[in-house]
């Protein structure tokens, strides 16, 4: 990978400011050796085992020369290869300053000689649940590089994404379940795994692991442009640091288009004063005691030399003059990445804690006798100085390490943006720092970044299903992950207003939710008003029909004298009259605005009036009954007709339903209410009868009265008499019981001001219906046809 190259160069460059220093480490020079570990066990041992050994032999714990003493080792952070290194260098307490970044294994580590050039490993997981919850991302598939990480991720992260409202929808450890001897069976694995990636439901992939690692997932997703597998949809891979896109030389066939769009934390990193300079004036023929640089310029320039084996075999022959800042980013990147930035913090680290040391030393008046020590192989006093080191470097990032040795630093987030001449580049797009407060702790730049072609530039979504919208609430599937659920419509009068909501919310009593269900409105405040058509209708009728009762009151007692009026008892014709124009005036009470007065008198003055109204009616019937009884011979109830039983009967009905009123109204009485349930979109003003049984114990009384009037008119209505009223008597209860017996299951099924409205309709319907039938001849005679308002007219009349 042509990019490590810049690893050596953010080395020496190191070393070489260090040394250039006289402030940094006088009389000291700090030198280097750069072995390979190919990261194999075998290799790793026999690197540690030359540092601490003589030069050239294989034999430790005997070394003699200032040239090469070990102060420290800067090694690259590698999960693969980890367990090995401490059981060597350990043991002779040197630093091993790790630079990169490996699996979560190596967080809290009891080995007192790691020093990380890398934040704590969970600050990652953390910048990536941050990450799916700024862009919603609920459903995901999660890869680890092997079994510990996956099962060290479920333990200690998995708890926190489930919080956040995050689930997976596969989990499991690549790299090592294509461990197979049998070929066949070795694909088999490897189709079935390509299989499960790029098939996936869900349309967010993270991975966490290592440059090995993401070099088998490369091979795997490969396969697709060989024709092995078919090609699928588009992914947003989110990467950890270390799955990162390197160019290898051999393997510049593998397409790496599937990885457009993906983000991946990286090592925090900012350009080196200096650095840029560094790099462009180094080449071949200038630099000395580079054993790397012909072998990368070969690889990055496609060249070779003439005095290497394949110089003539190639045709471009390297002129040693080329330019590192011609090659494109993917090949050798200019810009310093996370691991080179680390490695060049990790050699001023290991300086700044000599000079400390060194410091010290001097202080305390020991330097000439303590000097020597520092070229010993007792090292181990510098562990204490490395611990609690802390500088700012040319860039102007501070350094320092936690309690457990990690770097107090933070992530960029990465955004790669690739082409099809399998380049690509690195787009900073935010920054995951866990050093500040945690509202601010994670940043990106939506706007800059360029998702995968499959989304057509469009914010990926990654569901288990749809969301649900407001006005809807969550219901979890059975057997299914928490984030897979159906979607239910909210209960009548609950609402939701916000997205995904687990329960709905009841509106307010004085509100109620929109058609929608998505909002509470406030109910509008309503009452039968005057100002109102309805209310000013009925309002006009019962004015209406209380000046007709009033102008036949008046006629009745112009012409009071007269046969017509003086039949069946003229005052209870007077006080008929009179309880009918109560009655339409009564109704006025409930026409306005519910007060304490206007409830308490509404239902008991309407009974009364009323009661005294059919009473009245029940005693012209019984009267006419009287009339017809006493004109047979030999009969003794000539005593009983006449005004005193007409009006006895009134006062009695009219006592006994007043008492009635009485006992409700010292018990229960109405009281101005507000009925927030009757109707959904109003809060209605209105007299709570406070007592249904009350209530329908006045309707109840006054309907016996005109069923038991009815009934006797009804067998009266044949009588012969001079002017039989029974008749009429009877059309007019027939009208009053029908429409009674109309009112009380339209009022039952009625709400709001409109019940108000059914029973001003029925008193003013059964009240004309009174007045109607019983008047109206009457009228007629006495306006229109006085000539036949005489006894001997109405005798006649009478007989036929």
């Amino acid at each position: 990978m042509t990019e490590n190259y810049q690893h050596i160069l953010a080395l020496a460059f190191a070393v070489k400011e260090i040394n250039d220093n006289p402030q940094m480490l006088p009389n000291i020079t700090l030198g280097f050796k750069i072995y390979d570990s190919y990261l194999s066990e075998r290799w790793t041992y026999n690197s540690a085992m030359e540092l601490i050994s003589v030069k050239n032999r294989l034999l430790p714990n005997y070394k003699c020369g200032i040239q090469d003493n070990l102060i420290a080792a800067i090694e690259e952070l590698n999960s693969a290869l980890f367990p090995q290194k401490p059981n060597l260098l350990g043991l002779y307490k040197i630093p091993q300053v790790l630079y990169g970044f490996a699996s979560v294994i190596m967080e809290n580590t009891n080995f007192i000689s790691f020093y990380q050039m890398s934040p704590n490993g969970a600050h990652q997981y953390k910048g990536i649940l941050q990450l799916l919850q700024y862009f919603s991302w609920r459903w995901i598939g999660f890869f680890a590089a092997n079994g510990m990480d996956l099962e060290w991720f479920k333990q200690n992260m998995l708890p926190e994404f489930s919080k956040s409202g995050i689930c997976f929808a596969v989990m499991e450890s690549f790299t090592s379940i294509f461990y197979e001897d049998n070929w066949k069976q070795y694909f088999k694995k490897v189709m079935i795994f390509h299989d499960k990636i790029m098939n996936s439901k869900t349309n967010v992939l993270v991975f966490s692991g290592d440059t090995k690692s993401m070099t088998t997932l490369r091979w795997v997703l490969s396969l697709e442009i060989k024709g092995t597998m078919q090609s699928s949809k588009g992914k947003v891979w989110i990467l950890t640091v270390g799955m990162e896109l390197k160019s290898f030389a051999n393997r510049r066939s593998w397409d790496i288009q599937i990885f457009h769009g993906a983000i991946s934390f990286a090592l925090h990193s900012k350009e080196l004063q200096g650095f840029q300079q560094f790099i462009q004036n180094r080449n071949p023929s200038t630099t000395k005691g580079d054993g790397f640089i012909k072998d990368f310029w070969t690889q990055a320039f496609g060249c070779t030399f003439r005095d290497s084996i394949l110089g003539s075999m190639s045709e471009d022959t390297c002129t040693g003059e080329e330019k590192l800042e011609s090659l494109p980013e993917h090949v050798f990147p200019i810009s310093v990445t996370g691991h080179s930035y680390s490695i060049y913090n990790g050699v001023y680290a290991v300086a700044y804690a000599l000079h400390a040391m060194h410091s010290s030393m001097v202080k305390s008046k020991t330097i000439k006798r303590e000097k020597r020590k520092i070229y010993t192989q007792q090292m181990w006093p510098l562990h204490q100085f490395l611990k609690s080191v802390i500088f700012n470097n040319t860039a102007g990032d501070n350094v320092s390490f936690d309690e457990n040795g990690n770097l107090v630093a933070g992530f960029d987030v990465i955004n790669w943006v690739t082409f099809p001449n399998q380049s690509f580049i690195r787009v900073k797009i935010g920054r995951m720092d866990p050093q500040v407060p945690p509202d601010e702790a994670f940043t990106i730049h939506e706007d800059a970044i360029i998702w995968h072609k499959w989304f057509n530039q469009t914010q990926p979504l990654s569901l288990c299903n749809a969301k649900c919208y407001p006005g809807y609430r969550k219901k979890r599937k059975e057997g299914e992950q928490f984030c897979c659920y159906d979607c239910n419509l909210c209960p009548k009068g609950w609402i939701s207003n916000h997205e995904d909501m687990i329960d709905c919310i009841q509106c307010p009593h004085d509100q109620y939710a929109n058609k929608e269900q998505n909002l509470c409105i406030p109910k509008i405040v309503t009452f039968l008003s005057y100002e109102e058509p309805l209310g000013t209708s009925l309002a006009i009728c019962a004015l209406s029909f209380s000046l007709i009762t009033a102008a036949l009151l008046r006629i009745f007692m112009k012409h009071q004298d007269t046969p017509i009026v003086k039949a069946n008892n003229r005052d209870l014709t007077y006080t008929l009259l009179i309880s009918l124009l109560f009655c339409f005036l009564s109704t006025l009470l409930f026409i306005g605005q519910p007060e304490k007065v206007t409830c308490f008198l509404r239902q008991t003055v309407f009974g009364i009036v009323f009661t005294v109204a059919v009473s009245s009616v029940l005693a012209k019937t019984i009267t006419v009954v009287l009339i017809f009884m006493a004109t047979q011979p030999g009969s003794r109830i000539n005593k009983w007709v006449g005004k005193r039983l007409g009006n006895s009967i009134v006062l009695f009905c009219s006592i006994l339903q007043t008492g009635i009123c009485l006992v409700w109204l010292a018990t229960s009485p109405p009281y101005p209410d507000i009925d927030t349930h009757s109707v959904a979109e109003e809060s209605i003003l209105q007299c709570n009868e406070s007592s249904p049984i009350m209530f329908y114990c006045v309707l109840g009384y006054m309907g016996l009265l005109a069923i038991l009037s009815f009934t006797v008119a009804f067998f009266a209505r044949k009588l012969p008499n001079s002017f039989n009223e029974a008749k009429f008597i009877t059309f007019s209860m027939l009208v009053f019981c029908s429409v009674w017996l109309s009112f009380v299951p339209t009022y039952m099924s009625t709400k709001g001001k409109y019940m108000v409205a059914v029973e001003i309709f029925s008193i003013l319907a059964s009240s004309a219906g009174l007045l109607g039938c019983i008047f109206s001849p009457k009228c007629y005679i006495i306006l229109l046809r006085p000539e036949l308002n005489n006894r001997e007219k109405l005798i006649t009349r009478g007989k036929h």
